[in-house]
């Protein structure tokens, strides 16, 4: 029996059009689910759904914007009657809002309190509140199900500058240790992906000059990264093909796996 083998499997990837959601998306259909690339890109999804069908795999994309429940239960209508009830949930949208970070002269108390919800709104609500919402109980009720929600090193200690991502990616950590507890009874197991610096569109600025160059912010990172040197998308596959598999985790629930090249074990 090999362990890793998603035949079968209903595989839904919410943020799969960026960088970090598609590799985890491409790596799941490698190991044979089925997979409903989800997001608001429909560009960027129908290129993630072409690189698994070359790849051999089986992949559709879905529009949705992830803070709207009306988008998510009409994908989950169309993904259960075209694909089948789903089993696997990776929640992997998310991002950094420049308008509130700490920097320069925008201080913490000045910051807008609509910026902070549009924060929560994308990071913890659209993030992972809404889609547990909406594809969890079909899970419970079938008991059978994996939920991976991607978390971040900022939520486990506050990063610098990056105040309401890491407030909101805190959150995501909380919910999934209390949806683990609660769900587990139903044969559902939610856990976590912590990833750490892994370049990509949303970060390029905080990590590179114009010329490519690392930055201060990029160099103190890389400093206290003992590996010393970003991730690449596809690190991150290995620990999403394992919490997805329901033979290889199945007594693995409220677990936080940490993909960050030891960056939250560094202190002095």
């Amino acid at each position: 029996m090999n362990e890793f083998d998603l035949a079968g499997e209903i595989a839904v990837v919410i943020g799969a059009t960026g960088a970090l959601g598609g590799a985890m998306a491409e790596g799941l259909a490698r190991s044979g689910a089925k997979v409903a690339v989800v997001g608001r890109n429909a560009e960027r999804g129908h290129s993630c759904v072409q690189r698994i069908q070359t790849a051999g795999g089986f992949a559709q994309f879905h529009a949705a914007d992830a803070s709207i429940i009306a988008d998510l239960r009409r994908i989950e209508a169309s993904i259960t009657t075209e694909l089948g009830p789903p089993t696997i949930l990776v929640n992997a949208a998310g991002g950094n809002d420049p308008k509130v970070t700490v920097a320069g002269d925008r201080k913490f108390e000045s910051l807008d309190l609509a910026d902070w919800q549009a924060s929560f709104d994308l990071n913890l609500v659209g993030g992972a509140l809404l889609p547990c919402q909406v594809f969890g109980p079909g899970m419970t009720s079938r008991r059978r199900g994996s939920i991976i929600n991607i978390a971040s090193v900022s939520a486990h200690i506050p990063l610098s500058r990056v105040v309401a991502y890491s407030a909101a990616k805190a959150a995501v950590l909380n919910l999934t240790q209390f949806l683990s507890r609660e769900w587990a009874k139903h044969g559902v197991r939610v856990n976590s992906i912590t990833p750490g610096f892994f370049p990509a569109e949303q970060n390029k600025r905080l990590l590179q000059n114009d010329d490519g160059t690392p930055t201060p912010r990029a160099q103190s990172i890389l400093t206290h990264t003992p590996m010393n040197r970003f991730g690449v998308a596809s690190e991150l596959v290995g620990a999403a093909v394992f919490l997805a598999s329901h033979q290889a985790s199945s007594f693995v629930t409220g677990a936080d796996i940490r993909v960050d090249g030891g960056f939250l074990a560094q202190t002095i």
